[in-house]
């Protein structure tokens, strides 16, 4: 990383640079290469200036992590809006969402794993994670509710369609040649299709 001349900016658009310099830095050099002086080059301010906004680097990291968090709910939102008003389509919108821009990004795919590696050794960071995901599993478990899956066998269809669309989104990171996001899409249609059209799901 190259270092960037200091800049005058305003309060809250010197949090937002400080949040996705911390993003930038967690993608290319992982939990690791995080420190004051890393993220304070990347956007371009001495440390004293983020040691004012933010009360340390974990909670700068955890803010990073909400915030990461916040764009891909947003991303999901914007697309299940899109789809209209009917049940299916919405639920297959916030699914195959995940496999396109900007969710299917290598980089943003590396700022999660530097997350995941912290939310082992760090309680908060492990409280977050689970707040972030327990929100994408609520959103599912709400589209599968308006397609009529039974109240009891929710919770279990959620956390079984989050798997599906993790690894698939997982694996078309990593290894984007290997298969399309439309053939992405198919298999997670496929599944809901087989949930929604007779398949016998019951909580055990």
């Amino acid at each position: 990383m190259t270092r960037t001349a200091f800049t005058r900016a305003e309060p809250d658009e010197r949090r937002a640079s400080l949040i996705a310099a911390t993003a930038k830095v967690l993608a290319e050099l992982g939990a690791a290469g995080v420190s004051v002086r890393t993220i304070s080059t990347e956007a371009g301010v001495s440390p004293g200036l983020l040691r004012h906004y933010f009360d340390g680097i974990d909670a700068l990291i955890a803010e990073t992590y909400r915030w990461t968090g916040e764009r891909v709910r947003a991303a999901l939102a914007a697309s299940v809006e899109a789809a209209g008003p009917d049940p299916r389509p919405r639920l297959m919108a916030y699914v195959t969402a995940s496999f396109g821009d900007p969710i299917a990004d290598p980089r943003l795919l590396a700022t999660w794993i530097a997350f995941w590696s912290l939310a082992k050794t760090n309680p908060a960071m492990d409280a977050l994670h689970g707040e972030i995901y327990a929100d994408y599993r609520a959103g599912i478990a709400a589209l599968l509710g308006e397609c009529g899956v039974d109240a009891g066998a929710v919770r279990l269809a959620a956390i079984g369609l989050t798997a599906l669309v993790d690894g698939l989104w997982l694996e078309l990171c990593l290894a984007p040649g290997v298969f399309t996001p439309e053939e992405a899409s198919g298999i997670a249609g496929r599944w809901i299709a087989a949930l929604l059209d007779g398949a016998t799901w019951s909580a055990p």
